[in-house]
């Protein structure tokens, strides 16, 4: 996926989730934080980001804040991107696709995708991933019952003959293994044990990304155990 307006600025604080203060050549902007997640360790004071400026000239804010620089590692942290660049991704995935439906619904939850094959139909969650440590990255790096609940959505639709899938995009380049964040919520890790061992595949996919581009490029060993 491309981002098409991409200018580079300088982190200055966050009032609230949705909002940024970043200096653009100078200036001061409120920029709209396109991932509501905690991200302590990558909005810090001074880093280099990456906005995104919009075609709307009436919005109040005028860009949206969609990757970061974390050290020497570009981070793409905007939350709607993994299921963007996803989307782009199934045809390399799996074969002779038929059909993809985003936001299906089954049960009471909104699975991010159904994929139909000429043999069988696809059940697929996706999460982002920005929390990383010495090239190993976790999930989640908030509390997420939602999380849990999709999950148990996916388990439980074996009964009616879906292949289930949990996808983890790592939007970021050069790691080396993905781990639940046990720390964290060892629930969500454990919900991941007992949906392995109820056949859901579970992968980790990781990124190139550079300040226009984000693209599924290589996948990351999956560790679940503590």
């Amino acid at each position: 996926m491309k981002y098409n307006n991409i200018v580079k600025g300088r982190f200055i604080s966050r009032p609230n989730r949705f909002i940024a203060l970043c200096e653009i050549d100078g200036e001061i902007y409120k920029c709209h934080v396109k991932n509501t997640g905690r991200c302590r360790e990558l909005l810090t004071e001074g880093a280099t980001v990456f906005l995104d400026k919009s075609d709307n000239p009436d919005r109040k804010t005028p860009f949206d804040l969609v990757k970061v620089m974390k050290g020497n590692l570009l981070v793409n942290m905007d939350s709607n991107a993994p299921n963007k660049v996803f989307h782009e991704h199934i045809p390399k995935l799996f074969d002779n696709v038929t059909r993809i439906k985003p936001e299906f619904t089954y049960g009471s939850s909104r699975i991010d995708f159904l994929v139909e094959t000429d043999t069988d139909k696809k059940l697929i969650e996706i999460k982002g991933v920005t929390l990383e440590n010495n090239g190993i990255v976790r999930f989640p790096d908030a509390p997420t019952e939602r999380g849990i609940k999709h999950i148990n959505e996916l388990i439980e639709a074996k009964k009616d003959g879906y292949e289930r899938y949990i996808v983890f995009i790592v939007q970021m380049e050069g790691m080396r293994e993905f781990r639940p964040n046990w720390d964290t919520h060892p629930a969500f890790g454990e919900a991941l044990i007992k949906a392995r061992y109820n056949g859901v595949h579970i992968l980790a996919l990781g990124c190139t990304v550079s300040e226009t581009d984000l693209d599924i490029t290589y996948e990351i060993p999956v560790v679940l155990e503590r």
